[in-house]
């Protein structure tokens, strides 16, 4: 159910059917870089490494959030992602019909209107080069942005069907030039599913634009284990005030589904940009 839309948000044609679903239509303005959470009542987005599957548990794998996921990925160029989240889902493809097989159909109509590739580029950033090359997400392909140490550990591991692009000789990868080769490639709509360090470093450099939050009713707790909200790695207020704006508020049962726009800058004269660490 749609409780709140912004009358002046850009809205693309959906097939009926997804239209139908989401409750109305969607769209960005372009370029867009967007990132997607699910998060607990209590603000936690992540279980901690003991508990690598931490979206679903927490979502409880609600059909209304998975569609949302693979309606975010059927929209995108490109999704981008950190080594963690990939280490974190042993089994997973960033594909639209991966998480909502049932409308993959539509999806796909959805990108053929919008002429895009049959499917969104997976980009997988690290520092490190240290990646399970045996992951289906890789073996189906992928874009590898890694340092030229990472490339050289690379050399030789991963199947023809992924391309490295090593972007600097340093032990860190900055981030505003990791978007900047993406969007090279003619991706202009980039799906962020990384996780909160490296949102935090989007966040840091002011280079992400919209932020999906789906709500869900359940309580995670804290206690003696390190359970991240959006954004880690990156302290705000009091010194830095940081403020978005709601775009749209849809509901399902007791979830919401919620749509920020980001006040977007770029990084001023002398500011250092935000660095992925070897992982």
């Amino acid at each position: 159910m749609r409780l709140y839309e912004d009358p002046a948000a850009p809205r693309w044609s959906l097939p009926p059917a997804l239209a139908a679903l989401y409750g109305g239509d969607l769209g960005y303005p372009e370029p867009c870089l967007y990132a997607n959470f699910v998060a607990s009542l209590d603000g936690v987005v992540a279980l901690g490494p003991e508990y690598p599957a931490s979206g679903s548990t927490i979502s409880g794998r609600e059909p209304a959030d998975r569609f949302v996921m693979g309606l975010l990925r059927a929209c995108a160029d490109a999704v981008l992602i950190g080594a963690g989240t990939l280490r974190a889902s042993p089994r997973h493809r960033w594909t639209p019909e991966h998480v909502y097989p049932a409308a993959a159909a539509d999806f796909a109509l959805l990108r053929r209107q919008r002429r895009r590739a049959a499917e969104p580029e997976l980009v997988v950033v690290t520092a490190s080069g240290i990646l399970p090359a045996e992951h289906p997400a890789l073996q189906a392909g992928a874009l590898i942005a890694t340092t030229t140490a990472g490339a050289s550990r690379l050399a030789g591991r991963l199947p023809p069907t992924c391309t490295i692009l090593p972007l600097g000789d340093g032990p860190a990868l900055h981030i505003p030039q990791v978007l900047d080769t993406i969007r090279a490639r003619g991706h202009t709509t980039i799906l962020s599913e990384a996780g909160p360090r490296l949102v935090g470093q989007l966040v840091g450099d002011g280079i992400l634009n919209e932020l999906f939050l789906t709500l869900s009713p359940v309580l995670a707790g804290r206690a003696d284990t390190t359970r991240h909200g959006l954004i880690a790695g990156l302290e705000l207020l009091p010194a830095r005030h940081e403020t978005a704006d709601l775009i749209s508020a849809r509901q399902h049962a007791s979830y919401l589904f919620l749509r920020y726009r980001l006040p977007g800058r770029r990084p001023s004269a002398g500011h250092s940009d935000h660095q992925v660490p070897p992982r």
